[in-house]
Parts: structure tokens; C-alpha cells; sequence
């Protein structure tokens, strides 16, 4: 029985090149004209399949003009519209490399609504083993999974918001196989070498209440960088997180939000950095807590803490650590000591406290072995240290029978 041919508007034809040609309606302009969606195939059968397809493809979607536009016109247009007024600085500057040097090269050119999952996988696998501009002395022009990842996770909002706006019809990076997330152990100071570190901060007049205050509250050093003396309560011994400092490769401090909703909160202090902070006021020369030393007017900047802190460690005969592994060293301590994970989470901005968990899954062997201990305790000291449940009844000098 012949295929029956798909519904639009009935365009199939042959054409003079011996290729069969067809269409379908996908959308309409503005003015109502109908936009279509054109179809080639060596045979009638394959194009009536290729049809019939796009038909369910495009069931219940009403495409717009802007399905006509090229995927890297799209992503400059959501770039303006979208980015700019939802991103922060850096992410902003990040997106725009990665449309510039990753993805228009290779898919810029294609209509945005012709843009397959197929073609999403080709690109991440090109990128993976190509996609690095310049060569790297060890691993060549392969580009990193989390770069790849990190790609994906753009395009992905992207196409998204282009589903939204009817521009495709499906987002076509749903369902594409990325690699997995390769996180890198995290490094934290042990409690002796928290005491070494902060014996060697105390040396140093400039930076001792920066990190004394940074070991105590885990902020990110953008958020530390950003604290002004209004955000600081001393009666309540209080603490509010509200902007966050960033510098562009050499550029000029950028003040600007936090890096989520989350991470605009407040923090209780312990009585230690309530006091240092008190005592710090009382010479305060600048608004910002931690001004620039030789420009007070203007808060630290980030490089500079990191710069410190390095050299702080190596001085102090310590491991090299990021500064984030300073929150890390934070959080891993408050939760060994006893802070529940939904506490953490709220003074670290976590989004979630399920979040938290799986960021600090390597406390979590230690955790259960301590709450192990401390159940087996509580059933000793309940039961008897001679008369144990899987003891009872068992015939002495010998296993139990039954």
C-alpha cells in the first residue's frame, strides 16, 4: 500500500537535478504567511519518510520568523536580550569566548531550527578532541571535559529560551551524551595546619582579620572582598553577604551581586570574629572592611588575597591550596564538628542543602563512622558489656546451632 503523503501544504515534487523535494508548514510570520520547512531526499519513499517524521517532529509547534536565523545570530541575540541582563560579569565574558571560539566555528552557520542533537554531539566530540585553540604541551588541542561541560551547560540555557520563544522546536542539547564531571579532590587544611596558617597570619597586620574572618565564615573570596562596614551588626554579632568583588583580566574592579539569590544572607559570627571586626572599626579608615591597602577607597582586590595567601602558606611550610579550598576547609570542619547540613548550606549561599551534601560528600565516611561509634556506646552502656543481642543464648566455647 502506498505511504500516504504527510499533510502541509502538499508540495511534493521532483526536481529537475532527479531529487525529490517537499514541504511542510511550521509556523507563520507576522503578517500570516506561512514558514516552511523544506525537505530533500534521492527518492520519493525517503523523502514521504523524511516527512512524515518531521511532521511529528513539529506536531503542536508554531514556529517563528526567527527559526529562519542562524544558530550564531541567535546566540548573539540571546547574548543581548537574555545574558546581558541575567548574567554576571565573568559568565558574561566566559559565554562570549565560548560562542566566539567554540561553537561558531563549527555549528554558526546552520539554521538554528535545523540544528540536530546529532549535530550537538559531533560538536562536543570535535571539541573534545580538537577544540582547544592553542596548543597545549601535554594534551595538544584536546579541550578539557569540564570545558566541554561547561559549553554544554551555555548551550544548553541558550536553546532552551529559544524552545521558549518558538525559534525551534525541540531543545536539540536534551538528551546529549556530555562527559562526566571530573572534580578534582578537595584540599583542605588539617586542624594542625589551621593552627600553623593562623599563627603565621598573625604576623602580618594587613591580612591577619582577612583570613582569621574567612577560616570563621567560609565566604568566597569574591563576597569577603565585597564587605562593607554597614554589613557588619555588632550587637547581633552579625554579618551581611550582599555584593561580591570581581576583576576582568586586566581590567578594573567590578561590584556587583552575589553569585545567586541564595548568596545574598546573613551570617551569624562566632564571638571571636565579632570581636576582632570590633576592634578593627574603631580604626577604620574606609567603608569596605577589607579596603586596599594603599587605596582604601576601593575594596581589596581578589588577586591580591590570593597572592597572600600563597605566599603565607609557602612561608609557613604548608601544601599550595586554591583559595576556595579556604571555604572548603570552612564547611568540611563545621560539618565534622557537628553543624547539621541544612545550617551550612544557608551560610555558605548554597542553593540547596542537598547540594551541600554532595559538594562535601568526602566528609560523610567520617561522619558515619563517628555516628557508628557513638550508636555502638549508647547500646553498650544500655545493654551491658556481657550481655550483647547477638550474644544470647550462644553455648559457651562454641558457635550457635540452629
Amino acid at each position: 500500500m502506498a505511504k500516504r503523503r504527510p499533510s502541509g501544504d502538499g508540495m511534493v515534487r521532483k526536481r529537475e537535478d532527479g531529487r525529490w523535494e517537499g514541504r511542510i508548514v511550521v509556523g507563520h510570520k507576522q503578517n500570516g504567511e506561512p514558514i516552511f520547512r523544506y525537505v530533500l531526499a534521492k527518492t520519493q519513499k525517503e523523502l514521504l519518510d523524511k516527512l512524515h517524521r518531521d511532521l511529528e517532529a513539529f506536531q503542536d509547534v508554531e514556529l517563528t520568523e526567527d527559526s529562519r536565523m542562524t544558530l550564531g545570530e541567535w546566540l548573539d541575540r540571546w547574548m543581548e536580550d537574555y545574558g546581558a541582563a541575567t548574567l554576571r560579569p565573568n559568565t558574561l565574558r566566559s559565554y562570549e569566548q565560548f560562542i566566539r571560539c567554540y561553537i561558531k566555528p563549527y555549528l554558526g552557520d546552520k539554521i538554528v531550527s535545523r540544528v540536530t542533537r546529532m549535530d550537538i554531539q559531533k560538536l562536543y566530540r570535535k571539541l573534545k578532541h580538537e577544540g582547544r585553540v592553542r596548543e597545549h604541551p601535554e594534551y595538544g588541542h584536546e579541550l578539557s571535559d569540564t570545558m566541554v561541560l561547561r559549553i554544554h551547560a551555555m548551550l544548553h540555557r541558550c536553546l532552551k529560551d529559544a524552545e521558549a520563544a518558538h525559534v525551534v522546536a525541540r531543545n536539540p542539547t536534551d538528551g546529549a551524551a556530555v562527559p562526566k564531571a571530573n572534580h578534582r579532590p578537595k584540599q583542605i587544611l588539617t586542624k594542625e595546619q589551621m593552627e600553623t596558617f593562623l599563627a603565621a597570619v598573625e604576623r602580618n597586620e594587613i591580612w591577619r582579620d582577612f583570613f582569621y574572618t574567612e577560616l570563621t565564615t567560609g565566604l568566597r573570596r569574591g563576597e569577603i572582598c565585597g564587605l562593607m562596614w554597614q554589613d557588619f551588626d555588632e550587637k547581633a554579632g552579625t554579618l551581611r553577604v550582599l555584593r561580591s568583588v570581581n576583576v576582568p583580566k586586566a581590567g578594573e574592579l567590578e561590584i556587583g551581586e552575589t553569585k545567586t539569590s541564595q548568596g545574598r544572607r546573613t551570617i551569624r559570627l562566632p564571638p571571636s570574629t565579632v570581636q576582632r571586626l570590633k576592634e578593627r572599626k574603631k580604626h577604620a579608615v574606609s567603608q569596605w572592611i577589607f579596603p586596599e591597602p594603599l587605596a582604601p577607597e576601593k575594596p581589596v582586590r581578589p588577586s591580591a588575597a590570593y597572592y597572600w595567601m600563597k605566599r603565607i602558606l609557602r612561608e609557613a611550610g604548608l601544601p599550595a591550596i586554591r583559595f576556595h579550598d579556604l571555604r572548603h576547609t570552612f564547611a568540611t570542619h563545621a560539618l565534622t564538628s557537628g553543624v547539621d547540613a541544612k545550617t551550612l548550606s544557608g551560610i555558605l549561599g548554597h542553593t540547596n542543602a542537598s547540594f551541600t551534601l554532595d559538594t562535601y560528600t568526602h566528609v560523610t565516611p567520617d561522619m558515619q563512622q563517628e555516628a557508628s561509634h557513638i550508636v555502638g556506646g549508647f547500646l553498650e552502656d544500655l545493654l551491658g558489656e556481657d550481655l550483647k543481642p547477638w550474644q544470647r543464648d550462644r553455648p559457651e566455647g562454641g558457635a550457635r546451632h540452629g
